[in-house]
């Protein structure tokens, strides 16, 4: 069975970074395509950056230049660099598959972003 746990959230003023991280359990994220989503209150849950197997990573223009996706293959871990954090980066953040072509899978917890102005 997979699981995915997020962590590393927390409450950070306007500028300021963080590191969130994705463990896994029942498969092995350096073969899969993976993403970071957010969603913030009363809006849609939306892709904010993702990896390839190969090592490939993609932002939403809204990221770009802010926040990095690195891969730790030795921990099985995806995580996410946030730096220059802005208000409208609050969120819950999940990690998951980036495609119904790569798969989904069952969505952890999450793990809460709070960026103060």
């Amino acid at each position: 069975q997979v699981r995915l746990v997020e962590s590393g959230g927390d409450l950070v003023q306007a500028g300021g970074s963080l590191r969130l991280s994705c463990a896994a359990s029942g498969i092995t994220l350096s073969t899969r395509h993976m993403a970071w989503y957010r969603q913030a209150p009363d809006k849609e849950r939306e892709l904010v950056a993702d990896i390839t197997s190969a090592g490939n990573t993609n932002y939403a223009d809204s990221v770009k230049g802010r926040f990095t996706i690195s891969r730790v293959n030795a921990e099985n871990t995806v995580n996410l660099q946030m730096n220059s954090l802005k208000p409208e980066d609050t969120a819950i953040y999940y990690c998951n598959g980036a495609s119904p072509y790569s798969g989904y899978y069952p969505w952890g917890p999450g793990t809460q972003v709070t960026v103060s102005s």
